[in-house]
């Protein structure tokens, strides 16, 4: 007999068990087609929608979509669910929070107290009923502020990755895209390489240059290597120089297998950040990047739907205090979103995250294969600058010739700072301006042709 159903009419709809709820009460999604888990119509999925709103909150203390006895992540969220904080609103349904949240008494306050009484699975579950501007609304409202050598996620700033990749880590045409970057004013979220090789010496070069560059120039921000946390770890042992811990991680025990680590792992990692001690007016030294598919991609989604996995991924995020999250959104294929399935869920992912109390940016992106476009990247990053977004990425060009994906441009950060009055963080932005490089916290001032960043790329 099902868990879950609902009459209309004649007809009744019946679901098992939470899981297959969630999924069929998600909007269209490629991967969940992919997976067999979606709904087969239009009227199965309202019908799910609305025994889902129906829903109280507690069923999801009571039932796991994926087994406590065989995964850890599910353990970390019902382990250390706050049940004080869940308090206030623990006697509603899953559409009462929806109207509970859109509500003008629910403050930025509010919904920071929250964040440790919800679970992943509730925060997947009502953005399942809410419209992108419901999403963009409550996001804006959620504030999550994190610190290292800057300030990330203050009320009307937005912060940027600068991302020069190579594709043979050419330390000159790094250097280039470095100096391009800071002109335009990024680099404040992070300056991230993607190595070329996961090789630990070619690791800890680029970790020297990168702290070379900012100590020289004492630009308050920080570098990370985005290679697996096990190079990592073992340049720290070396004496590396190591801002942030980076790692992809999943939302389940087995994804996060797939990826060779595990949570003690990551805990370890993250001790040893800590006691490097390099922070200067913060101590969040975790850098964690996600993306929806990548469990199903590892067939290890265990038919939970991938946009309730990928909220499941935050829940493991928030253990470590990290300073950045994102989600990259479009990154794995068309097989999983294709271009307007990108949009809804890049703001369902920063809604979630942001919910739960995670520093959530966002990586805008497509893979060349995949049906969309710029334009389809321009209407997502104006919404979720809207939504109040921590962080972007900024590619050269948008382009990116190491990962061979589109993103998003230094210019499209300043545009999005133009176009909402965004600065960047206090303490970048402070630099940028008594460097001459920016007049103002919005307005790009040309470099002077005798500007000492210029030796950067000689």
């Amino acid at each position: 007999m099902a868990r879950y159903a609902h009459t209309v009419g004649t007809t009744t709809w019946t679901f098992p068990d939470l899981k297959s709820l969630l999924a069929k009460a998600t909007p269209s999604r490629s991967g969940d087609h992919l997976a067999g888990i979606a709904a087969r119509s239009a009227e199965e999925r309202v019908a799910a929608q609305m025994t889902l709103a129906a829903l109280p909150l507690k069923t999801f203390l009571s039932e796991a979509v994926v087994p406590y006895e065989t995964d850890e992540i599910t353990r970390i969220i019902v382990d250390t669910h706050d049940a004080a904080a869940f308090a206030p609103v623990a006697h509603l349904t899953v559409g009462d929070l929806r109207n509970w949240l859109l509500a003008y008494e629910t403050t930025p306050d509010v919904l920071a107290a929250l964040a440790p009484g919800l679970t992943p699975e509730m925060v997947a579950a009502v953005s399942k009923l809410m419209r992108i501007q419901d999403m963009v609304l409550v996001a804006r409202k959620a504030k999550v502020v994190s610190r290292f050598r800057d300030t990330i996620g203050l009320p009307g700033r937005l912060s940027n990755r600068l991302q020069p990749n190579h594709p043979t880590d050419d330390v000159k045409g790094i250097a280039a895209s470095l100096l391009d970057g800071l002109l335009y004013g990024c680099g404040d979220a992070v300056i991230g390489i993607n190595p070329a090789t996961d090789n630990l010496a070619q690791v800890t070069m680029l970790l020297k240059m990168l702290d070379e560059v900012i100590s020289t120039y004492a630009i308050p921000t920080q570098s990370c290597i985005l290679t697996h946390v096990t190079t990592t770890m073992e340049a720290m042992r070396a004496g590396a120089p190591v801002d942030l811990v980076f790692q992809s991680i999943g939302g389940t025990e087995a994804t996060n297998r797939s990826f060779g680590v595990t949570a003690a792992l990551l805990g370890e990692a993250h001790q040893m950040a800590l006691e490097l001690r390099r922070g200067t007016v913060g101590t969040d030294c975790m850098y964690f990047e996600t993306g929806q598919g990548s469990a199903l991609s590892a067939n290890a989604h265990h038919g939970v739907d991938q946009q309730t996995v990928e909220a499941r991924a935050y829940g493991l995020a928030r253990r470590y205090s990290p300073l950045l999250v994102n989600s990259v959104v479009g990154f794995i294929g068309p097989e999983y979103l294709n271009g307007r399935e990108i949009i809804r869920a890049g703001v369902e992912d920063h809604f979630c995250g942001k919910l739960l109390g995670v520093p959530m940016g966002m990586d805008i992106c497509y893979t060349n294969h995949a049906d969309a476009d710029q334009d389809d990247m321009d209407t997502l990053l104006t919404l979720l600058g809207t939504a109040g977004v921590n962080f972007i990425m900024g590619v050269p060009g948008a382009d990116d010739i190491m990962l061979n994906y589109q993103s998003t441009s230094f210019h499209d950060a300043l545009y999005l700072r133009q176009v909402l009055g965004l600065a960047p963080a206090p303490e970048f932005e402070a630099w940028l301006r008594a460097h001459g490089i920016f007049a103002d916290a919005t307005t790009l001032q040309p470099a002077d042709a005798k500007h000492p960043l210029l030796t950067l790329a000689a």
